[in-house]
């Protein structure tokens, strides 16, 4: 049977990162400053202190593949050093090893949406919360790349920034319904992928339209073989889940037609939960490039909560990211980068059958179980 290769070294990446610092005060190895963040990280470091306190312990280890000419950063020099690098840099060597290690495959579903680092802002200097668009690729699980959202602005201009860094041609790209706008639908086409946008109040007329085109083919038991229709039932823990998706063709005469770029199909998913005889019902309607399939706007559907269940909340639980304080310069935005480097090297790590929590802990005791993550030997020095 075929060996399976060995993943590139992360830090192989970010070993040409221009550093911020003039020579004289270059006492620590840029490399070996972000190699000791992202260890630190994995085993469970939340901030920079944490980081040091790590380095110090595991000085001798890591001597054996790091160069350390000046010992352990302080948490101070740490702190400095991660509010000047660059971002863009940081995100540029990021999304190349993404794409080093990532599998393409059509019809992988990328979800966009953004997150607020609650305790990240500065009232002192005035600066309010960090607030980051990522992208998750589903069957990949990685965060493919972030964008920060600039304080006088908001996601609307960030997604496109955000999808031209991306490599999405075969994927199918979806986002909430703040970010259904007729320029990100166009920026996701003219990046060779499809969309699945999801259409609420804040396209009024065209969200009427939509509504009572499926409220005419809910009722009408007789519909045609153009309209595509799946039906799935999930029981557990005592709650059934019932949903139905329909797929439309969408009529030339809805509103703004022509402006939603390469726009074939409409989507409504119609979900039912029941917990002890009580039930709930809601309608979703979007918009979609795809030709009317129900199966595949379904998944596309279903695999958009990928962002918020396997991203966003690892980092808000595992991680703690709301709770971070680091709020100088560049630092909150490189850390949250840390954190998603982090947690895609987790997620690529597959010997271990365990959560994101438990690999930490892991890491933390098994020094060889640390570097198998990280993809490194101690020779490799």
């Amino acid at each position: 049977m075929p060996t399976q290769p060995t993943p590139p070294s992360l830090l192989e990446y970010f070993a040409d990162l221009p550093d911020p610092r003039i020579d004289r005060c270059k006492e620590h190895a840029l490399i070996d400053m972000i190699a000791i963040a992202i260890l630190a990280t994995i085993c469970g470091a939340e901030h920079f202190t944490e980081m040091e306190t790590f380095g110090q312990a595991k000085h001798d280890w890591l001597k054996t593949f790091l160069e350390l000419k000046n010992g352990i950063p302080s948490h101070d020099t740490f702190a400095r050093v991660f509010a000047r690098i660059k971002p863009a840099v940081f995100q540029e060597r990021f999304a190349r090893w993404v794409q080093a290690v990532r599998t393409a495959t059509d019809d992988e579903v990328i979800g966009i949406d953004g997150k607020t680092a609650r305790r990240s802002h500065n009232k002192g200097a005035g600066i309010g919360p960090l607030h980051l668009v990522s992208a998750w690729a589903s069957r990949n699980r990685l965060v493919l790349g972030q964008i920060k959202v600039d304080e006088k602005s908001n996601e609307i201009t960030a997604v496109p920034e955000l999808l031209r860094l991306l490599d999405l041609k075969g994927c199918i790209v979806t986002v909430d319904a703040l970010n259904t706008q007729k320029e990100i639908a166009g920026e996701i086409r003219e990046q060779g992928a499809d969309y699945v946008l999801a259409l609420k109040g804040n396209h009024p007329t065209l969200h009427t339209e939509v509504e009572g085109i499926f409220e005419a083919v809910r009722e009408d038991d007789n519909a045609d073989d153009s309209i595509s229709t799946l039906e799935t039932v999930e029981t557990n823990h005592g709650r059934t889940e019932t949903r139905r998706c329909w797929s439309v063709a969408a009529p030339d005469w809805v509103t703004g037609f022509s402006e939603w770029r390469d726009l074939q199909s409409l989507i409504l998913i119609e979900s039912t939960r029941e917990i002890k005889e009580q039930g709930t019902t809601e309608l979703r309607y979007y918009l979609s490039s795809l030709p009317a399939d129900a199966e595949r706007a379904a998944k596309a559907v279903r695999q958009h909560w990928g962002v918020e269940n396997s991203l966003h909340w690892v980092l808000d639980v595992a991680f703690h990211e709301d709770d971070s304080r680091v709020r100088i310069g560049h630092a909150p935005e490189n850390l949250a980068l840390v954190r998603k480097i982090t947690h895609n090297l987790l997620q690529q790590e597959k010997t271990f059958k365990r959560g994101v929590k438990t690999k930490r802990f892991l890491a933390a005791l098994d020094e060889d179980y640390l570097l198998k993550i990280l993809h490194l030997k101690p020779s490799d020095s």
